[in-house]
């Protein structure tokens, strides 16, 4: 019955955590769930995560998605958001450099200390304590505030281009300056600095 639960449930390279299956003990959910993957019927990807095998259209196997793995267990925990994506992998995302992180690092309210690495198989996630608690009505003001301190250090455009991209991404995401003033004195003072040189003090005065 776990089986048909699943496969009616979960879509490919989705990860299938055991918290999310209800309304059976954990030990018999733990027994199903190696019996299920000792017979090729889902794939285990990490402790406690599965998912249901599949052939990709090269006809090689299929694996989980490692984005889709780090959102549903540190950014969107039970569709609640509770964390970010942030440093180099942050800059790349929004074009502020061509340097390819070797590792995902985000922010999320599941960081048992200040900062750890997670290895899993060939790929390192970096998961680091938020200097506040993530939610839906400040994660965006978080995310801004964690580029803008060290956007310095990230960012390999000119100043001019550099401040261009910030202006996109703030109006894009439509950052409340109100929310990112709470939270400023959180941060380092060459934070400070960053806002300044980075052409958008005058958003926050």
């Amino acid at each position: 019955m776990i089986y048909e639960f699943l496969k009616a449930n979960y879509s490919e390279s989705e990860p299938i955590f055991l918290y999310e299956i209800k309304g059976y003990s954990k030990n018999y959910i733990r027994q199903e769930m190696k019996k299920l993957a000792d017979e090729g019927k889902i794939e285990r990807f990490y402790n406690g995560v599965y998912y249901l095998p599949y052939t990709t259209i090269l006809g090689t196997k299929g694996k989980i998605s490692i984005t889709k793995f780090i959102e549903k267990k540190y950014l969107y925990f039970n569709e609640k958001i509770s964390g970010f994506y942030t440093g180099l992998y942050l800059s790349n995302l929004l074009g502020l450099t061509s340097q390819n992180p070797s590792c995902y690092e985000i922010c999320s309210n599941f960081a048992t200390t200040k900062q750890r690495k997670q290895p899993i198989e060939d790929i390192n996630i970096v998961i680091y304590k938020p200097v506040a608690e993530v939610t839906k009505k400040n994660y965006k003001e978080l995310q801004f505030l964690d580029l803008m301190l060290n956007i310095d250090k990230y960012s390999e455009l000119s100043k001019e281009e550099t401040t261009r991209k910030i202006k996109k991404y703030i109006k894009q995401s439509q950052i409340d300056f109100k929310i990112v003033k709470q939270y400023l004195p959180l941060y380092p003072d060459k934070i400070y600095r960053n806002i300044y040189e980075g052409g958008i003090m005058d958003e926050l005065v």
